[in-house]
Parts: structure tokens; C-alpha cells; sequence
């Protein structure tokens, strides 16, 4: 039987938002027991925390992966007995990917939580990042974009599509699909999310001497025969990058194939799901690889099965992919921060903050590359695996090169990145 992914409603009850923006002090124990300081989101029995996600929309199908993921966090966190002596809470909002919705749904949510679990989509972090500083509000951003990185609050727990491209390319440089001197080309999409992997092409590009041939394409491109054609023209391309929708994806493939380009194509993590492995472009696919920094749904690794059997047993109908994971893998992440915050005495959103800059050495348990929040507009991780699109497996990627950092990754510095 499915377990229904409910949406709670958008407003919530007074009594509940006066209860979780109280503040309990050490020095007022009968109002908080555990002797921390409290302010937005946390009663003496719960902590509350959001989700910005999609239900709808071009990343619909990552937003429920990693909304999945964290429920399974949830579920096993709070079975243990919650974190300092209180039950996780989450609530959860769709915002079909549009930008005015997500406004008005945060504004009614902020009072009310702790901090967020996930923000959906680079535009929509972007526009509410100011907020985020205003209310001193810890987010963890499902965008990989390092241009977001300049507000200390959003959290991008991975490596970042600049990073992912260079990786990517670095890994087609050593499997001799390319070579100095060479031309590519790169589909991307137009805002952070394609900007920020463009970032990183030109980079590897101007590092090996490459002719990048680019072009950007809007959300509502549904056809790229014609960007993949233009490709195929002098100087013709020797790959092809994608930082693109999963749906441009699929109709790039194909137009890869039907142009009998066939050149080798490398897409960001946020341009696959595997969902197109059973759609027209399935056929098309065995030219892509696709980079990340959390494994696959399918991956053997002894945490990634616990969370695989949990996903199984909750009984969810969608089709798995790496978001269940990299989802739970957030939750493993908040909860870190919420248990060094109880420790610190401070669960407030400023304690927050102050765990997240003392986090050198946050680990998942082997889902995502080692990371460090320390330092403030750095990426938090460099390293990046590769899979290929595989029906045979859950998740529909199997990974064929795991985690590595290029050295070109190594030297590379982000777009907000100081003292490193």
C-alpha cells in the first residue's frame, strides 16, 4: 500500500506559531527542561523544520526523492527518541516551481520552523535568499549552484555544478574522448542552475586549450534538435555538456542519436532522473554520463542499502532515484547540527549558524563526498562520481567511476570563495 506523501496546509494553527517563535532560557527551566536557549520553531517537545519542494515542475521527480529520504530520516530519528528530547517535525510545502508561490509560502512558514531542509531549485533559493539573511535562517539549498554560496546561511551539501562539470570533463579528457585542443559543446539552462556549470566549462575549457561552443536555452525549450544540429557544424563538437531539465535532456540524447553526431554527452546530476529510462528517449541514452557527489540509489554501500530497504518498506510507489538517498543524507546532516546546537546549549537559529561553522568534519555515512562547512563560500565538497543511465538497476544509474576530485577541481576557485 502507498504512503500517502501528504502536504500539510499552509497555515497553521496560532497557538502552534506563538509555541514555536517562545524563547527558553537556561535560567527558565520550567519552560524548557532541557536548559537551551530556544527561539523560532522549537517547543519543549518538538522541532520543527520546512521543505520548499515540487510536486509538480521540471525537478519534480528529485524534490520527492529527497522529501522520501527525509522522511525515512524522520521516521528512524524520531523512533530513537527525536534530538535533544524532542520529536522532529516536518512541514511541507509545493511550490510547483514557481517563484511567487514559494515567496508567499515561506513567509507563512518562517515563523513557524527552525530552519529549512530543503529549498527546491536555484531560482527560487535566489529569491528568497535575502530573506533567509533578514531571518537568520539556515537553509539547505536543492540547488548546487556556488553562486548561492554568498549567504551564509544556504547550505549546498555537495559538490557544485561548477565543480560537477569540471570533474565531468576531466573524466572524458582521461577516458580519451577528448583532447587539448578540442571543440565542445555545452546546452545550458538559463539561470543559476546553467550559469553555474557554464562557470566550470569555461574553466576546464580555458585550462586545455578547448573551443567551447555554448548555448543557452529557457525552462520552456522543449525541442534542442536544433542547439544539438548547430553542434554538428564546423567547428564540429567532440562532446557535448548538458546543464539542462531532465526533459531537455532526454530530447538532446535523441537528437544525438538522430544526427548521427553521437558524440559522448556529461550531464550535471540535476539533468537526469530515471524516468527517461523508460520513455522515448531510453534508447538514446548510452551516450550520457552523469555526474554526482551522492550515490546512487542503487549504490551497495551499507547505508545506502539500510535507506534503499526503509524506502521499500514505507511503501512508496514513485520510482526510486538518487534524491532518497542524498535526502536522508540531509537529514543525517540537520540532525549533526540540531545535536551539536543541544550540546552548545543554543537552539536557536543563531546556534544553528554557530554549529554549522564549527561542522569540519559532517559525515553521511558514506552518501555524499566528504564535506566541510567551515569555510564560508567555499564548496563544501570536490569530489564528484560518475554513472550511466541502467534500467537493470533501482535508481537507474550505475556508477562506473566512484568519487574523485580532477586536479583542475582542486585549483579551481568559486565565485564567493576567500582564504582558501
Amino acid at each position: 500500500m502507498r504512503r500517502a506523501l501528504a502536504l500539510p496546509v499552509v497555515a497553521l494553527a496560532s497557538a502552534l506559531a506563538l509555541a514555536g517563535c517562545s524563547t527558553a532560557t537556561p535560567s527558565n527551566p520550567r519552560a524548557n527542561p532541557q536548559g537551551v536557549t530556544t527561539d523560532f520553531g522549537v517547543t519543549r517537545t518538538e522541532i520543527t523544520l520546512g521543505a520548499l519542494t515540487e510536486y509538480s515542475g521540471p525537478f519534480k521527480d528529485l524534490g520527492i526523492g529527497v522529501v522520501h529520504g527525509q522522511q525515512v530520516w524522520l521516521n528512524e530519528t524520531n523512533a530513537a527518541g527525536g534530538i535533544c528530547g524532542r520529536k522532529i517535525k516536518l512541514e511541507i510545502r509545493d511550490d510547483e516551481d514557481d517563484v511567487g508561490k514559494a515567496k508567499a509560502q515561506y513567509a507563512a512558514l518562517e515563523p513557524t520552523v527552525l530552519g529549512f531542509m530543503q529549498i527546491l531549485g536555484s531560482s527560487v533559493t535566489t529569491a528568497l535568499s535575502q530573506s533567509l539573511i533578514d531571518n537568520e535562517t539556515t537553509a539547505v539549498a536543492l540547488s548546487k549552484s556556488s553562486d548561492l554560496l554568498s549567504n551564509p546561511y544556504v547550505i549546498i551539501p555537495a559538490t557544485t555544478y561548477d565543480i560537477e562539470m569540471i570533474n565531468g570533463l576531466s573524466y572524458l579528457m582521461e577516458q580519451g574522448k577528448i583532447h587539448d585542443g578540442d571543440t565542445i559543446g555545452h546546452l545550458w539552462l538559463d539561470g543559476e542552475y546553467g550559469a553555474n556549470g557554464l562557470r566550470g566549462a569555461k574553466y576546464f575549457a580555458q585550462r586545455h586549450h578547448l573551443t567551447l561552443r555554448n548555448a543557452k536555452v529557457t525552462s520552456t525549450t522543449s525541442d534542442m534538435r536544433a542547439f544539438v544540429g548547430a553542434f554538428a557544424g564546423a567547428p564540429r563538437v567532440r562532446a557535448i555538456a548538458l546543464s539542462t531539465t531532465p526533459d531537455q535532456t532526454g530530447s538532446a540524447v535523441t537528437a544525438n542519436q538522430q544526427l548521427r553526431l553521437n558524440v559522448p554527452m556529461i550531464g550535471n546530476s540535476a539533468a537526469f532522473t530515471p524516468q527517461l529510462l523508460f520513455g522515448p528517449a531510453a534508447g538514446a541514452l548510452v551516450n550520457l554520463s552523469v555526474l554526482d557527489s551522492s550515490v546512487p540509489f542503487s549504490s551497495l554501500a551499507p547505508r545506502a542499502e539500510y535507506v534503499a530497504d526503509a524506502y521499500r518498506k514505507a511503501g512508496y510507489l514513485e520510482l526510486p532515484n538518487s534524491g532518497v538517498p542524498y535526502g536522508y543524507a540531509i537529514g543525517k546532516i540537520w540532525g549533526q547540527l540540531l545535536k551539536r546546537a543541544c550540546t552548545n546549549g543554543n537552539m536557536s537559529r543563531s546556534g544553528i549558524q554557530e554549529a554549522l561553522f564549527q561542522s569540519t568534519n559532517i559525515t553521511t555515512d558514506g552518501l555524499v563526498a566528504d564535506l566541510n562547512f567551515a569555510k564560508p563560500g567555499s564548496p563544501a565538497a570536490r569530489e564528484t562520481s560518475v554513472g550511466v543511465p541502467d534500467s537493470a538497476v533501482l535508481g537507474g544509474l550505475r556508477e562506473v567511476k566512484p568519487l574523485f576530485m580532477a586536479p583542475d577541481a582542486q585549483s579551481y576557485v568559486a565565485a564567493h570563495q576567500t582564504g582558501d
